[in-house]
């Protein structure tokens, strides 16, 4: 198996060393480059387009948002984890709608970064655990959104319940006694019937219906 390759950013050399040797101790994850600001880092993504861009988001001349943004914007492919020293209140929601995958503060780095790194690599979004009652409390559902929340089938809110809490494929399956493969024909259909096309689309519209279990 192949590793993932990741494009790590922040424009600080110490901690972008730190960051690199806990990557690194993950059999799976490899360091393909290194940006110090969101300038570079949309460079470097259009010339390596690694799986995974870990980034952060307070950064001089483009800041770790405005960068995930535009590396979206390249259709590259690349998938953005955000990694920083704010906690969610203040950027969780900024962050989700700037289309990053995945929310790891740096003084949980040491716990929670490999498996986010994991989750993200496969196309899944990443969200910290306790960042669900901030989020509920944040978002309130609109009668648009009520409206394609009631399309869904029971088993089909499970699977959009289950993903925005960060489940990879495999993860809801087994809770759900169904195969990867039927989670992930559950996801397009959610796709399709809420006129969404990206995961992360998907994780917000999750969020802002309220469609998540009190932690």
């Amino acid at each position: 198996m192949s590793k993932v390759r990741v494009l790590l950013v922040d424009d600080h050399r110490v901690c972008r060393t730190g960051v690199r040797a806990l990557i690194e101790t993950e059999a799976h994850a490899e360091v393909v480059g290194e940006a110090d600001d969101g300038e570079q880092a949309v460079e470097m993504a259009l010339a390596l387009k690694p799986d995974v861009i870990v980034m952060d988001l307070s950064m001089p001349e483009m800041n770790g948002l405005e960068a995930t943004r535009r590396i979206n914007a390249l259709g590259l492919g690349s998938r953005v984890l955000i990694l920083t020293v704010h906690g969610e209140e203040e950027y969780l929601i900024p962050v989700i709608d700037a289309g990053a995958c995945g929310y790891v503060t740096k003084i949980a780095a040491h716990r929670d970064l490999g498996r986010a790194l994991d989750i993200v690599a496969r196309g899944e979004v990443y969200l910290p655990p306790n960042a669900t009652k901030m989020i509920l409390n944040e978002y309130r559902s609109s009668d648009d959104e009520s409206s394609r929340l009631r399309s869904l089938s029971p088993r089909e809110r499970e699977v959009l319940a289950l993903t925005a809490e960060g489940y990879s494929s495999r993860e809801v399956g087994e809770r759900l006694f169904i195969s990867p493969k039927t989670v992930e024909t559950h996801r397009s259909r959610i796709m399709s019937k809420i006129g969404l096309s990206h995961r992360a689309e998907l994780v917000r519209f999750a969020l802002k219906v309220g469609l998540l279990k009190q932690p």
